[in-house]
């Protein structure tokens, strides 16, 4: 990923976050991962800020992967989460723009993160999708919930104003 796509609209998140609720929110796909989660795809540094997270005392990782193909929707974000399996592993899910098409932008560097115990972990994080309205790829907030106790996680898309 290029410096560019990883620090792409940081000076417009936070406009974004406090007119989130005026713009058109689309819903994400969240699946189990696969192939768009695998090691080779994490996008390296594996410990830069833009590229991993963790929260919850270490008990949630987002980290963002790059399938490479389709160039302008390569990016993913992978979520390693409670509850716990049997054998003690996380769940491991993977948000993308639409099934297995990915973001043309995502980073975790501006990330903005809250909790609210009626939800759960929220995330508001930079990305830009292409835009079939306008023909060309756009700035966007990717909103996430996550609830660590059922393991539900929710997102979307939202448009810049």
């Amino acid at each position: 990923m290029t410096k560019t796509a990883t620090t792409f609209f940081a000076g417009a998140l936070g406009a974004a976050l406090m007119l989130a609720g005026l713009s058109p929110a689309l819903a994400q796909s969240v699946g189990n991962c696969d192939w768009r989660a695998s090691a080779h795809a994490l996008v390296e540094p594996w410990d830069a800020p833009q590229n991993t997270r963790t929260f919850a005392n270490g008990n949630v990782r987002l980290a963002v992967s790059d399938t490479i193909e389709p160039g302008a929707a390569a990016l993913h974000l992978v979520i390693l989460s409670p509850p716990y399996g049997e054998l003690g592993g996380r769940q491991c899910r993977v948000v993308s723009a639409d099934g297995n098409l990915g973001f043309a932008g995502l980073t975790l560097e501006a990330m903005i993160s809250d909790y609210d115990p009626a939800i759960g972990l929220i995330f508001a994080m930079q990305a830009s999708a292409y835009d079939e309205k306008f023909g060309d790829i756009l700035p966007k907030t990717l909103r996430v919930t996550l609830n660590q106790a059922t393991g539900e996680i929710q997102a979307q898309l939202e448009n810049l104003p």
